[in-house]
């Protein structure tokens, strides 16, 4: 029994020994590493929000302090700085994009090697983003304060986009005015940093869904697929890369999304950085040796990977570390970027605030507590309605909807005091007809059964797509998610925005609805995310559909736009407390069958109708085969013979 002992303890001792030294042999085994910080979806994020996170004063701390940190293990990696687009749109000081490019200059300050262009880069159309890139560029040429009294020219990051182009034959001077800004910034199909003697192309790609997003880009969309497999092939044969990166604005979840189906398709990318979806991936998706990682948007946290590869392999990638790094009041503002906030916010306030009134920070209401977000865009409703009857005066007409829907809405009203800022910020998307920033409101008129329709989106697409989730003001509906898809919405009418008193909507009558210009725009896709059984055709005074959503605008006694953003700021202003509004909808959860079948839209008809269909046929089918057994056993059996 001794004896079988010490055999166990000699076999222990060597499988412990041997474990030990596992991870020195891998330590010791030739490898090529890289350590990658990375963002997306930052939108204009320079100072910390409403919740007191993120930030790009805070964030650039961090990634210096993430620049000196050596990869698991204690492996001295280069370290590479990425951003996978929409670094624009979402605060006040996107107001000076066009003539002050502050985010890219904010990128290239933090020390970004490369980003990509996402949707909202379009927001401001072809000559806005042509303007940007070309103020990014005169910034460029000037020189800047470095801290030691040196002067050398301030930083950009390099963008790349592979497959979202402008036109071969322009045909316009602001699609020509385009191509000339992305030659001379260069906006190119991708890049190759060389660190440390590790050589790593970039690439990057706008998703289908991000081009549907961008609605008056004017740009011509390749898919993805085919440029990714034509773009790595010309990386592979061109340049030698030791790790290929993809830039994706596309977008993904577990197990689906535009960029797990590009790491599927295509082979030899090494890391996906996938934004647009906002998405935040605790840990790496592996797909066919492609890792892809998002670490949520808003600078809420700072990704950071370390990959890795041995030497000689066949150029799969593993990763030895991966962390969502929060960036929050435990993080230092620095000093330097503070400085280039405020002077950003001053221009700000002097180019684009003072018509208005207003200042960046200047407060214009207080909030007793936090609202959600469906309570922020009734509360938008609101204000829609409030200052269009206040600028049209006697010559008004009365709203019956002014809507409000989730993907407009990028932020909420929190507690206490409520600024300018904050007023921007919850509906910052966008420009109008004028160019200026901001999406402005506009004025159609829809008829009772498109209203309702417009409701059945509401409760039905938004499981399919969130930012179809409607709020708003002047009408209620109610809805139970058991009941059919498409025919969810039971009782719906009209609500006095005073007295709360319900009116029945009638089919066949035109009623006034306000809506920001963006998602006016988006009412002619109801019929295709509905698989083509709703519709909601937007229309002018006379009943006739309208085509051009712009000659909708509404504009104020002076002639301006009047802005979605101004809308609420002004309403706002007008209250000494943020009023917390009545819901404009009511789930009634039952799987009562009456209430389950009534009232019975066509939807739920039609699939009663199949469903009877089917259990008469199914019927019909066993009694045919019982009675053909019965006809062949009172025949009895009768074998053949020969």
């Amino acid at each position: 029994m001794k004896r079988y002992s010490r055999i166990g303890a000699i076999l222990l001792n060597l499988c412990l020994a041997l474990g030990c030294l596992a991870p020195i042999a891998f330590a010791e085994a030739p490898t090529t590493g890289l350590t990658v910080l990375f963002t997306h979806d930052t939108h204009d994020h320079f100072l910390p929000d409403a919740a007191d996170t993120g930030g790009y004063t805070r964030l650039v701390a961090l990634l210096k302090e993430q620049r000196k940190t050596p990869a698991a293990g204690g492996f001295s990696y280069p370290t590479v700085t990425l951003d996978a687009g929409d670094f624009s749109m979402g605060s006040l000081f996107q107001t000076i994009y066009t003539t002050d490019a502050p985010e890219l200059r904010a990128l290239g300050a933090m020390g970004y090697d490369v980003t990509t262009l996402g949707n909202h880069e379009f927001d401001y159309r072809q000559q806005g983003l042509a303007d940007m890139l070309n103020a990014a560029m005169d910034a460029r040429n000037y020189h800047t304060e470095n801290g030691v009294g040196q002067q050398t020219p301030a930083a950009l990051p390099a963008i790349v986009q592979a497959n979202y182009t402008t036109p071969a034959d322009p045909g316009s001077l602001k699609a020509q005015a385009l191509v000339e800004a992305m030659d001379r910034y260069p906006v190119t199909p991708y890049t190759v940093l060389e660190r440390e003697g590790v050589r790593i192309a970039v690439f990057g790609l706008m998703g289908l869904d991000s081009h549907e997003c961008a609605p008056m880009s004017g740009m011509v969309y390749e898919p993805i697929i085919d440029a990714a497999k034509r773009t790595v092939a010309e990386i592979r044969e061109k340049e030698a890369p030791d790790f290929v990166i993809c830039l994706s604005h596309s977008g993904t979840e577990e197990g689906k999304g535009e960029d797990y189906e590009l790491a599927r398709a295509v082979d030899g990318i090494d890391l996906i950085i996938s934004g647009h979806t906002h998405s935040t991936l605790p840990e790496p998706i592996e797909v066919n040796n492609t890792l892809i990682v998002s670490c949520g948007p808003y600078t809420q946290n700072l990704g950071r990977i370390t990959i890795h590869k041995k030497t000689g392999s066949d150029h799969t990638p593993r990763f030895s570390e991966y962390r969502l790094i929060p960036i929050d009041s435990s993080i230092p503002a620095n000093e330097a970027l503070s400085m280039l906030a405020d002077g950003f916010k001053a221009q700000v306030n002097s180019k684009y605030l003072s018509p208005f009134g207003l200042t960046y920070d200047q407060a214009l209401a207080s909030a007793a507590s936090d609202f959600t977000i469906a309570q922020t865009g009734d509360l938008i409703g609101r204000a829609y309605i409030d200052t269009v009857r206040e600028i049209e005066g006697d010559s008004y007409t009365p709203i019956a909807f002014a809507v409000a829907p989730d993907g407009v809405i990028r932020d909420r009203i929190r507690s206490g005091t409520v600024t300018t800022a904050d007023a921007f910020d919850i509906l910052s998307l966008g420009s109008g007809s004028d160019g200026s920033p901001g999406y402005p409101l506009v004025s159609v008129y829809l008829t009772g059964k498109d209203l309702k329709n417009a409701f059945e989106v509401g409760a039905s697409v938004s499981q399919l797509m969130p930012a179809a989730e409607l709020f708003g003001a002047g009408c209620s509906w109610t809805y139970n998610p058991h009941r059919m898809f498409l025919d969810r919405v039971t009782e719906w009418d009209l609500r006095d925005p005073e007295t709360g008193q319900p009116t029945k909507i009638m089919e066949d009558r035109l009623y006034r609805v306000v809506a920001d210009l963006y998602s006016g725009q988006m009412l002619g896709t109801v019929k295709s995310k509905s698989f083509g059984l709703l519709t909601v055709t937007p229309r002018d005074e006379k009943g006739e559909p309208v085509t051009d959503l712009e000659s909708r605008i509404i504009h104020d006694k002076n002639g301006d736009e009047v802005k979605a953003w101004y809308a609420l700021a002004s309403y706002l202003k007008g209250q000494a407390e943020v009023p917390v509004p009545s819901p404009c909808k009511t789930e009634a959860a039952s799987r009562n069958p009456v209430r389950l079948l009534f009232p019975m839209g066509l939807p739920t008809l039609a699939a009663l109708i199949l469903g009877l269909a089917v259990t008469a046929l199914t019927v019909f089918l066993i009694y045919r085969i019982a009675t053909h057994k019965r006809r062949r056993s009172k025949q009895g059996y009768r074998p053949y013979r020969r």
